[in-house]
């Protein structure tokens, strides 16, 4: 498995990942991820075996008085490569960009129901700071997580 730095030329394939993970209403439209992914402000980190776009992670942060945060937008892998380290690896990438931008600390939403990424986060170090109610589309709950960097 490789992993990079995104490239434009990665858009298609990053999006059909998103496709893949998240329903219709709980996707990013393709004009948003975009917008993230082409940002200043955020690192997306790519993973792929040989040419195959099998993962992505893409992280954002806040710069000004204060203190610094980043926050992850989002982290995916295609469900076809799930369970081989690979969000270990890009979580991993995606902290690494936020100390590098400064943050102190980096948080995140995550599903109620999706026990996989809970462990995920848990299991490094994330610390759940609540509950946001009708967060996701159909209502759907999210916790909110940190972590110091």
């Amino acid at each position: 498995m490789t992993y990079r730095l995104y490239t434009p030329a990665d858009f298609p394939a990053l999006y059909a990942v998103e496709e893949l993970c998240f329903a219709p209403s709980f996707r990013f439209s393709r004009a948003y991820m975009r917008q993230i992914v082409e940002s200043a402000d955020s690192a997306t980190w790519i993973a792929e075996e040989d040419t195959d776009l099998s993962g992505f992670s893409i992280v954002e942060w806040t710069a000004g008085e204060g203190e610094s945060a980043a926050y992850i937008q989002t982290l995916e892998v295609h469900p076809l490569w799930r369970s081989r380290g690979i969000g270990v690896e890009l979580l991993r990438l995606a902290e690494s960009s936020a100390r590098a931008a400064g943050a102190k600390s980096i948080g995140l939403h995550v599903d109620v129901e999706n026990a996989a990424a809970i462990h995920l986060y848990e299991s490094h170090g994330y610390a759940r700071q609540g509950r946001q109610e009708h967060y996701y589309a159909r209502r759907r709950a999210a916790f909110t997580y940190r972590k110091s960097l």
